[in-house]
């Protein structure tokens, strides 16, 4: 079973098992729906749901914040995140609607006031304005960046200005070069010590 608790310092009270919980509902979908491979729900809490707190590790959201999960698929990291910040917004959004439908039905399953779920894309939210946007490599930083640049709101309310938090593995300096806003990667294996990690990191992408 997954520490939480000891991995994730700052946890509300509740959380660690309500993060436990995600599995048997994911299982119990994932039947119906397809929205994570048969390999990854072997090893479901390390590769879904400690990956996305990775997010947690690195920038706590102050209370209030708004945060927009783009391409959130079956619901990462947006659900984990809102079960770690439960003062925090989300909004997750993703093109494909059977993937919505899980994450609404995991949503409701574990009673998460905080979380809307939306079925599109980005540049389709008109007039709403996020703190932070979160997303799991869902492709090239450089085309990611166009998706969210005006997605973003002019207060500042969080330790760090407004900005990108991407998970991302592998190599990064090519990738990063492309893009021409100010960058840190933060490598997730200095919390986190199994070899999935290793390779691992957070990406803050500065907006403001």
């Amino acid at each position: 079973m997954m520490d939480y608790e000891a991995l994730l310092p700052g946890l509300p009270p509740g959380a660690a098992d309500q993060l436990r919980a995600l599995k048997p509902l994911y299982e119990e979908w994932n039947a119906a729906i397809n929205v994570v491979s048969r390999k990854d729900m072997e090893a479901f809490d390390e590769r879904h749901v400690l990956h996305s707190l990775a997010i947690f590790r690195a920038m706590p959201f102050a209370p209030g914040s708004r945060v927009l999960d783009v391409g959130t698929g079956g619901g990462f990291p947006g659900i984990p995140l809102a079960i770690a910040c439960p003062d925090v917004e989300f909004v997750l959004c993703d093109g494909i609607k059977k993937k919505v439908k899980v994450v609404q039905a995991i949503v409701d399953a574990m009673q998460l006031k905080n979380v809307s779920a939306v079925h599109g894309r980005a540049e389709e939210l008109k007039g709403q304005r996020f703190d932070f946007v979160v997303s799991r490599a869902v492709k090239r930083l450089n085309g990611f960046v166009p998706w969210v640049q005006n997605r973003f709101d002019r207060r500042t309310i969080n330790a760090w200005p407004n900005g990108i938090l991407y998970l991302k593995g592998g190599d990064l300096e090519e990738e990063l070069a492309e893009v021409s806003q100010s960058t840190e990667v933060i490598q997730v294996s200095q919390w986190f010590p199994q070899s999935f990690f290793e390779t691992k990191a957070v990406v803050y992408v500065k907006m403001q």
